[in-house]
C-alpha cells in the first residue's frame, strides 16, 4: 500500500476537523459515520500516525493532526489560488484567509470589517487571531497582517490601507489639576500612561515640529504609575483622569468629539502610524487575500476619523 498522501485526504480532513466530530463530518460529507470512521483509519495507517484522538463524546487532534491540518489548509488555499488564476478573473474567492491583527484595533475595527466580509464571501473561510505584538513577517502563520506602520522587509507586500496619527490626550479634570503642556519637556513633570506594544522604545515619546530642514524633534522620557499592553484599556484610564496619553486617532476620536478627552500639544507631530495590510509576495494574486484587502480599503475609508 503506499504511504503517500492522497490529495483528496487533505479535504477530507480540512472537513473532518472543522466538523469537530466524525457524525458532524458524515453528516456534511453526505455519508455515514462508520464511512468517516474508516476513511480517517485508512490516512492514519498510511501516514503511521495517529492524527486524532477519539473519544464516545469528543474529537481532538493530536499534534501531528494539528500539523496535518495547518498544511492541509494552506495546501488547499493555494490550490483554490491557482484554479482562480487560470480561470475567471471574476471568479467567487473560497478557501482559508488567516489574518492577524493586533488587540485593540482588531477588535474594534477589523473584527467588524470581517463581519461584513464573510456576508458579502460567504465561501471564505476567515481565521481572526489578535497578539499585542505582530508577528514576524517571515513566519508562514497568517495571510494577512494588519499593521501600524510600514515594515522594514522588501520581502513582503505593505499596502497602505488608512491613514492613522497618534495623538495626545487626556482628560479635562486631569489637565485642570495638573495644568497643560506648553512644550514637549513638560510632559516630564505629568503622570503619563505607558502602553507597551511592538518594538518601540518604552516611555519614549518623539515629537517633532515644522517640516524640511527646519523640522525639530523632541525625545521626551515619560514617566508615570500606570502602564498596560491593552490599548482599550489604556484609553480608559486616561478618561478616568489618570493622565496624558499617547494612542491612534481611530481609538479616541469619539471621546475627542465628546470633550472627554482634549488634545494635549496638538502643533507637534507624533512618528508615522499609518495601518497597512501585509502579506507574502506569492499572494498578490491570491483572489481572498486581495478581496479582503480591497473590502478592508474601502470600509476604513468610510470610517475614518473626521
Amino acid at each position: 500500500m503506499s504511504t503517500a498522501l492522497q490529495p483528496a485526504d487533505l479535504a477530507f480532513f480540512s472537513t473532518l476537523a472543522g466538523a469537530g466530530s466524525l457524525s458532524a463530518a458524515a453528516r456534511e460529507l453526505g455519508v455515514t459515520t462508520p464511512a468517516v470512521s474508516k476513511r480517517l483509519a485508512a490516512m492514519e495507517a498510511r501516514l503511521g500516525t495517529l492524527l486524532v484522538n477519539r473519544s464516545t463524546r469528543r474529537m481532538g487532534l493530536t499534534p501531528e493532526g494539528e500539523l496535518a491540518l495547518e498544511y492541509a489548509r494552506r495546501i488547499l488555499g493555494e490550490i483554490d489560488d491557482l484554479a482562480q488564476l487560470l480561470g475567471s478573473a471574476q471568479a467567487e474567492p473560497r478557501g482559508l484567509l488567516r489574518v492577524n491583527a493586533t488587540l485593540g484595533f482588531g477588535r474594534s475595527h477589523v473584527a467588524p470589517v470581517i463581519s461584513k466580509f464573510a456576508r458579502r464571501h460567504p465561501q471564505v473561510e476567515v481565521q481572526l487571531q489578535l497578539s499585542v505584538n505582530p508577528p514576524a513577517l517571515t513566519e508562514d502563520a497568517f495571510d494577512v497582517c494588519i499593521r501600524f506602520g510600514a515594515p522594514p522587509e522588501s520581502r513582503v507586500v505593505a499596502r497602505r490601507v488608512a491613514a492613522n496619527r497618534r495623538l495626545l490626550c487626556a482628560a479635562p479634570a486631569y489637565l485642570a489639576r495638573a495644568g497643560t503642556p506648553r512644550v514637549p519637556h513638560d510632559l516630564v513633570r505629568h503622570a503619563c500612561i505607558g502602553i507597551r506594544q511592538g518594538d518601540e522604545a518604552y516611555g519614549v515619546w518623539r515629537l517633532s515640529q515644522g517640516r524640511g530642514a527646519a523640522q525639530k524633534t523632541e525625545a521626551v522620557k515619560t514617566r508615570g504609575t500606570l502602564a498596560t499592553n491593552d490599548g482599550a484599556i489604556a484609553v480608559l484610564w486616561a478618561l478616568e483622569g489618570h493622565g496624558i496619553l499617547m494612542r491612534a486617532e481611530w481609538d479616541i476620536a469619539r471621546h475627542l468629539a465628546s470633550g472627554r478627552l482634549m488634545p494635549v500639544l496638538p502643533q507637534w507631530r507624533t512618528p508615522d502610524a499609518d495601518i497597512y495590510a501585509v502579506y507574502p509576495q506569492r499572494h498578490q494574486r491570491s483572489a481572498r487575500v486581495r478581496a479582503f484587502v480591497d473590502f478592508l480599503t474601502a470600509a476604513l475609508a468610510r470610517d475614518a476619523p473626521g
